[in-house]
C-alpha cells in the first residue's frame, strides 16, 4: 500500500521533473477557439503563450505608434502591484482613488484650468472614451440651451477636420451628432480657422481642435479658431465652445510649447483630452478628460453608484477596470515633475528633427512636417522622383519590415488623396543610435531598388486608420 501511494506521488510529479519543451503538450496542437478538456502546468501554460507572442513585432521599432512602449523598472513594479485594484470601487481603494484625482488637479493646472479649487475632470481608459465624454457633455450642454430658448434641438452637428482620429466619427455615429468635415488642401492638412467658423451655425455643439494630427503630427491653430468663433458670434449671434482633443500634444506643449496659447487660456474652451498612454508616458491604456468648470459638465451626466460600499459619483462609459495605469501616470508625475518631462520630449524631439533633416538631404524626398510641433513627422515622395524610381512610399515601408521597422504609409484624405506619406513618431525609447540604424537601412533599401530596375511600384499598402 505504501509502494502504490510512492509510486502515484511520483507519477504527479513527473510531469514537473519533464524538462519544460518535453512535455505532452508542446507536442500537441494549442487550443485555439475552444477550451482544452484537462488543464495543465503555469510554466508550460505560460511557455505556449509566451512564444506564439514571439511572432508580434517590436515594440520599441514600432514608429507607427503614439503609445508609449517603455517605463522604467520601479513604474512596471506598481502596476503589477496594483492590477487588482478595482478603479470604480473608490470605497475599498480610497488612496488609489485619491491618486486619480491628484492626477486630475495637476493636469487641470498643467492645462491652466481657471479653476483653483477642486478640478472638473476623470481619468478614462484612453482618449477615445475620453473624447465620448467630452462629446457628450458638449451635446447636453447644446440641447439644454436649446430648450431653454424653445427651439428645436434634434439636428446637433460639430465641426472638425476630415483628419479627425476615428473615435470623433464613432462619437458622431453613436449620438446621432452630423460631422461636418473641413476637408485638406494641398500645403494645409488640418483644420484652418476661417473654414471651420464657416461650417458653424446654431445647430453647432461645438468645434473640435486637434493638437498633434495623427496625419502629421502638426498642431490645430486653436487659437486662431477661437478668434474666428468671437467674430463669428459678433456677426451672427452663435456662441461656439471649443473642445481640444490633446491626445498626442496634450503632454507635449505644456513642456516644449509653454507660451503657445491652446489650453484654457482660450476662453472658448470648454474640455481637453488627452491620452496618458502616449506622451503621458504610461502604458496603454489611460486618458483624461478636464472641463473648464463645473458648469461645463452637466449634472445628469454625473452617476451615484452605491452597491459597492459607499455613494460614489461616476461619470465614465467603462466601469471596473485596474487602477495600475493610474498609479503609473502619478508615480511618472512624482518622478519626473516638469523638468524630467520637458527633458525626455525635448530629447525626442531632437531625434525627430535629426531625423526629419537628414531624410530631407534625400533628392527623392520632400518633407510635409518636421517634428517641430509634436516629436511626429511625415515626408513623400517628390513629384519628380514620382516619375523615375521604381518604388512608392508604399515599397519603403514595406521593406523596412525586413529589420523590424514599422513606418506606416497611407493615403491622406478626400481633396489629398492623391498625397501618399510616411510618418515616424519618435517617443521615449528611440535614440539618436536607432536613428542613425534607421537612415541606414533606408539608404541600403534605396539602393535594392536602383540595383533591381525591374521592380515593379507598389500603389497602396497596409491598410492604415489613424
Amino acid at each position: 500500500m505504501h509502494k502504490k501511494k510512492i509510486i502515484k506521488t511520483m507519477g504527479d510529479i513527473s510531469e514537473t521533473l519533464t524538462p519544460s519543451f518535453a512535455r505532452a503538450a508542446m507536442e500537441m496542437n494549442v487550443p485555439k477557439y475552444e477550451m482544452p478538456e484537462s488543464e495543465m502546468l503555469p510554466e508550460t501554460a505560460y511557455y505556449l503563450v509566451h512564444d506564439e507572442l514571439m511572432l508580434d513585432g517590436n515594440a520599441r521599432l514600432n514608429l507607427a505608434t503614439f503609445v508609449g512602449t517603455w517605463m522604467e523598472p520601479e513604474a512596471d513594479r506598481l502596476m503589477a502591484e496594483t492590477l487588482a485594484k478595482n478603479l470604480a470601487d473608490k470605497d475599498e481603494y480610497p488612496q488609489t482613488a485619491e491618486i486619480e484625482g491628484r492626477c486630475v488637479n495637476m493636469i487641470a493646472r498643467l492645462w491652466n484650468s481657471p479653476d483653483d479649487e477642486e478640478a472638473v475632470g476623470t481619468s478614462t481608459i484612453g482618449s477615445s472614451e475620453a473624447a465620448m465624454l467630452g462629446g457628450m457633455a458638449l451635446l447636453k450642454r447644446w440641447r439644454q440651451r436649446r430648450e431653454a430658448e424653445g427651439k428645436a434641438a434634434g439636428r446637433p452637428n460639430m465641426v472638425m477636420g476630415i483628419n479627425v482620429q476615428v473615435c470623433w466619427e464613432k462619437f458622431c455615429v453613436y449620438w446621432d451628432v452630423e460631422p461636418r468635415f473641413v476637408p485638406m488642401e494641398e500645403g494645409r492638412y488640418h483644420l484652418g480657422a476661417e473654414e471651420a467658423a464657416g461650417l458653424c451655425d446654431e445647430n453647432t455643439i461645438a468645434v473640435l481642435a486637434i493638437m498633434g494630427s495623427t496625419f502629421d503630427g502638426s498642431y490645430e491653430p486653436v487659437q486662431e479658431i477661437g478668434a474666428a468663433l468671437d467674430r463669428l458670434q459678433e456677426e451672427k449671434g452663435l456662441d461656439i465652445p471649443i473642445h481640444v482633443d490633446g491626445a498626442s500634444g496634450g503632454f507635449i506643449a505644456p513642456f516644449l510649447q509653454p507660451e503657445l496659447e491652446w489650453d484654457f487660456r482660450v476662453p472658448r474652451v470648454q474640455s481637453i483630452n488627452a491620452s496618458g498612454h502616449k506622451y503621458g508616458l504610461v502604458y496603454p491604456g489611460v486618458g483624461w478628460i478636464i472641463w473648464r468648470t463645473k458648469e461645463a459638465l452637466p449634472e445628469e451626466l454625473v452617476f451615484k453608484v452605491n452597491y459597492l460600499g459607499g455613494q460614489m459619483p461616476t461619470f465614465s462609459l467603462n466601469f471596473s477596470r485596474p487602477g495600475s495605469q493610474v498609479v503609473a501616470q502619478y508615480y511618472n508625475f512624482l518622478r519626473l515633475g516638469k523638468e524630467g518631462y520637458r527633458r525626455i520630449h525635448q530629447a525626442s524631439q531632437n531625434v525627430a528633427l535629426y531625423l526629419s533633416g537628414k531624410l530631407a538631404q534625400y533628392e527623392q524626398l520632400e518633407l510635409m512636417t518636421d517634428g517641430s510641433d509634436i516629436p511626429v513627422f511625415a515626408f513623400r515622395m517628390t513629384e519628380a522622383a514620382k516619375k523615375s524610381t521604381n518604388y512608392t512610399v508604399f515599397d519603403m515601408s514595406e521593406r523596412l519590415r525586413d529589420r523590424g521597422w514599422q513606418v506606416p504609409a497611407y493615403t491622406f484624405p478626400k481633396n489629398c488623396d492623391h498625397v501618399a506619406a510616411l510618418r515616424i513618431v519618435v517617443k521615449e525609447g528611440f535614440n539618436r543610435d536607432l536613428a542613425d540604424m534607421l537612415l541606414s537601412d533606408f539608404q541600403r533599401h534605396m539602393e535594392w531598388f536602383k540595383a533591381h530596375p525591374e521592380h515593379k511600384p507598389r500603389k497602396s499598402g497596409h491598410s492604415f486608420r489613424h
